[in-house]
């Protein structure tokens, strides 16, 4: 499986951006898609992940924020992040599981895309 994400860029605080990440190769062995990000010097986090069957789960950071959603014919997930926080800045990774939970470890995606850079100028 292969993951290409994009839509990565600057805005500013109070924007809005929406990251994309296709998969493409064996699909149907995945279950879970999900978003981490890793700022400079920090550890990679989770951002959010949805189910096959579109059930979400978001990070109290981005909660009432950022919304999550995929589209299992295009085998594509989307991140819409609006309200955007200079904080969130960091560059962010679209990962696929194989398993059905919702997990928030990186180590539990079997899959990973290329990061994608978002900045948010103050």
């Amino acid at each position: 499986v292969q993951l290409q994400a994009s839509g990565g860029g600057l805005a500013q605080a109070g924007g809005s951006l929406r990251l994309s990440c296709a998969a493409s190769g064996r699909t149907s062995s995945i279950y879970v898609m999900g978003w981490f990000r890793q700022a400079p010097g920090k550890e990679r986090d989770f951002v959010a992940a949805i189910s096959w069957g579109g059930v979400p789960k978001y990070a109290d950071s981005v909660k009432g924020r950022f919304t999550i959603s995929r589209d299992n014919a295009k085998n594509t997930v989307y991140l819409q992040m609006n309200s955007l926080k200079p904080e969130d800045t960091a560059v962010y990774y679209c990962a696929a599981a194989r398993r059905s939970f919702l997990h928030i470890v990186p180590g539990e995606y079997d899959y990973w895309g290329q990061g994608t850079l978002v900045t948010v100028s103050s």
